[in-house]
């Protein structure tokens, strides 16, 4: 016959048997925690003295003891202290293996060109170090309705192949209709134009990593960046404004863990496609 008391009662721990475990969780950085006791939801920035450093999503910080009264997408946690870091192969912002003492090469005539500022910062910011080594240069893009006077000042051809990134490239849309036209004509053939479905590339940095259950939406006719910083409470007056708004995004940014699916893949895309060996022809 089962025993429901156990073999000894008197065993240490009888008092929670049944009881559900809240997991320890380490309080590594950047990891979004919710405070339970006062709906405090901020990102680990550095963990000292049994406490643990909290920031939002405004830039506000404050300290709390290590230990239970935490949350993670609504269930109870126990911040623990992180683990001493090991010497393990280092990776990049993107994820591959960093190479030691690898010299940038000399940059290869292909190109991958972005547009917008913003755009060409954070490919900068995640694939950077991997571009380097590559040899492949970004540049910035003012639009894409500048690509195809760019492309008649400086053709591409089977060594000198251009990959670009597009903002808001949906079926149906301006950027759409002209990428396609271009692919139609004669530099199609040495060119790959990728983009992802959001408005503006700040919506590639995922809500998560700005401590945001999602980004506001905002009304058609209203400057999406003006928009957007107003939602938050932030200045945007001026250009300034959204570039420092951008700034202090572009600053949550660590790795591609950070970033949306929809960005990530396209600017693999355009890297296999600007380092190919050529196959020859013009």
């Amino acid at each position: 016959m089962d025993d429901r008391y156990g073999s000894d009662v008197l065993a240490s721990g009888w008092r929670n048997r049944g009881a559900k475990q809240v997991p320890d969780v380490a309080a590594e950085h950047d990891l979004v925690v919710e405070v339970a006791q006062d709906g405090f939801c901020g990102a680990v920035t550095r963990v000292q003295g049994g406490n643990v450093e909290l920031e939002d999503f405004h830039g506000r910080k404050r300290l709390f003891p290590l230990g239970g009264g935490f949350l993670i997408d609504g269930e109870p946690v126990r911040l623990t202290p992180p683990a001493p870091s090991k010497q393990a192969a280092k990776r990049t912002a993107s994820g591959s293996f960093a190479v030691a003492d690898q010299r940038a090469r000399v940059a290869l005539p292909s190109r991958i060109l972005v547009e917008g500022k913003h755009d060409a910062e954070l490919v900068e910011k995640v694939w950077g170090a991997d571009l380097r080594v590559e040899g492949v240069a970004v540049e910035f893009l003012q639009g894409v309705d500048k690509l195809e006077e760019l492309l008649k000042a400086e053709p591409p051809s089977a060594t000198r192949r251009y990959g670009v990134l597009v903002d808001h490239l949906v079926p149906g849309s301006k950027e759409s209709r002209i990428a396609d036209g271009i692919l139609r004509g004669p530099h199609g053939r040495h060119l790959k134009i990728v983009g992802h479905p959001f408005i503006d590339v700040w919506q590639c940095v995922t809500p998560k990593t700005l401590g945001i259950s999602r980004w506001p939406e905002i009304p058609r006719g209203t400057d999406w960046k003006t928009g957007i910083c107003r939602a938050f409470g932030w200045p945007h007056e001026t250009q300034g404004d959204t570039g420092r708004a951008w700034q202090h995004i572009l600053s949550k940014v660590h790795t591609y863990r950070d970033l949306e699916p929809a960005l990530l893949g396209r600017v693999e895309e355009l890297i296999d496609f600007v380092t190919e060996p050529a196959t020859g022809g013009s």
